[in-house]
């Protein structure tokens, strides 16, 4: 077993991440290709072409949503699911 010092301790764990970011960037960043970008209240009433009173109504309703801390998020795709079931009943 090897004893290291926190100076030396700092370094290693800066080169490690270093080198996961410059890795990262050079991919571009890409996410995994199942993954699924989240939209916001404000996207995706504009993407439904509601207003964001709407779009609350929804979501006491059953709309699906996500929320992370204080903010929501939506995947589009479960939104439209839910929109079809809807329409469908």
């Amino acid at each position: 077993m090897q004893i290291i010092n926190h100076e030396a301790l700092s370094q290693c764990i800066r080169e490690a991440v270093r080198a996961e970011l410059q890795q990262h960037f050079k991919t571009g960043g890409s996410q995994p290709l199942n993954s699924e970008k989240l939209l916001s209240k404000q996207e995706l009433a504009a993407e439904l072409g509601v207003s964001l009173v709407t779009l609350t109504d929804w979501m006491k309703k059953g709309l699906p949503y996500l929320r992370l801390h204080k903010r929501v998020y939506f995947k589009k795709s479960e939104v439209l699911n839910a929109m079809q079931q809807t329409i469908k009943n």
